[in-house]
């Protein structure tokens, strides 16, 4: 079968790989149909993540048709149309039975990190029946593929992490797809009022159509005096941190009222300064994490009635055979106007 394989640092390739085979009586093997890209392969590719070796094929999220499932598989037979998670889960551990599940003792974010990952024509899952969820035959699959990982993250990581709750004053920095899922799902809470900051007029505008209520380019280094002329000096009540650089973590920290939560959503590479110093009279709680996707059913029910329509954050689509093509769109995405690609397996 084909793959995309990280080769170290800066390099990839879309080359042959031995087909993936049952190797526990949990797993079960997809067939993928539709795959994404996502940022933290971008944050791989720099080397951002040391721990993946060369060699791995990259990705975590899309949907499938089940090939072949384990003999203690209950849940799924061939056939099935899939949601595969991010989060591979056990579904007995103990953190798993805190639904921690992205700190499963034989899982939590795994594929294309540790294992191989969905950006192959086929992926071997393990624990399947805690880490697939069946999809309605009419179910917008495009749609699908963004419940693999970032509207989960976004929503947890972000909106619950930062306890948005109605009438909140939300600021969302980094109008990015983790970005525009945050802004997404935060509307489930009615916030008064959700602000997006970002260095991209063209993506702040689009926010506009999704929800957001202002929008601020932050492009002239003036995002936290902008903003509190919209909101007042004390700040916001929920800051939602969503690119994961020392510059977008510093206006989130700047612009927390008392009693505020910063949610940092963003993969850091780089460590960031706290200003502790200021912060520590203020009463604010700032939180980060990985998603743990114990919220993916509740989504998935929105989407499929269409009260969430995150297809419409889709900008670009390749066949697999051109994914090359596509990491060098998704990576230039300022350049490209690209949001979340969509690759096609045929």
């Amino acid at each position: 079968m084909k793959a995309l394989v990280f080769k170290g640092p800066g390099q990839k390739d879309l080359v042959d790989c031995p087909m993936p085979v049952i190797k526990e009586s949990t797993d079960v093997i997809v067939k993928m149909v539709k795959s994404t890209i996502c940022g933290t392969d971008l944050h791989i590719l720099k080397g951002d993540v040391p721990e993946v070796t060369p060699g791995r094929i990259l990705g975590h999220e899309g949907i499938g048709i089940v090939e072949e499932v384990g003999s203690s598989v209950i849940s799924f037979k061939k056939g099935d149309k899939v949601l595969i998670s991010c989060i591979t889960s056990c579904g007995k551990c103990e953190n798993c039975k805190k639904q921690l599940y992205a700190h499963c003792s034989d899982g939590g974010w795994i594929l294309g990190h540790l294992i191989d990952g969905t950006q192959a024509e086929y992926v071997r899952i393990p624990h399947g029946d805690n880490s697939l969820y069946p999809l309605p035959a009419d179910m917008n699959e495009e749609g699908a593929v963004m419940l693999s990982d970032i509207l989960p993250t976004g929503f947890e990581i972000g909106v619950l992490n930062g306890k948005v709750s109605p009438g909140d004053t939300v600021a969302i920095v980094g109008a990015g797809p983790i970005g525009f899922a945050a802004l997404l799902t935060a509307q489930f809470f009615a916030p008064s009022k959700i602000i997006m900051i970002d260095l991209d007029q063209e993506r702040l505008e689009l926010s506009k159509s999704f929800g957001a209520t202002d929008i601020i380019n932050s492009g002239d280094g003036n995002a936290v005096e902008a903003l509190k002329k919209i909101v007042g000096e004390q700040g916001v009540d929920v800051a939602i941190e969503a690119v994961g650089i020392p510059a977008t973590f510093d206006i989130c920290q700047k612009i927390l009222k008392p009693g505020a939560h910063l949610a940092n959503v963003g993969v850091h590479g780089k460590p960031v300064e706290l200003h502790i110093e200021q912060l520590w009279i203020r009463n604010v709680t700032i939180t980060m994490g990985l998603v743990c996707t114990n919220t993916t059913p509740m989504l998935l029910k929105n989407v499929e009635s269409k009260r969430l329509q995150p297809e419409k954050l889709i900008t670009h689509r390749f066949d697999f055979k051109d994914m090359i093509r596509a990491y060098e769109v998704f990576g230039n995405a300022a350049k490209e106007k690209a949001l979340k690609v969509i690759i096609n397996f045929n």
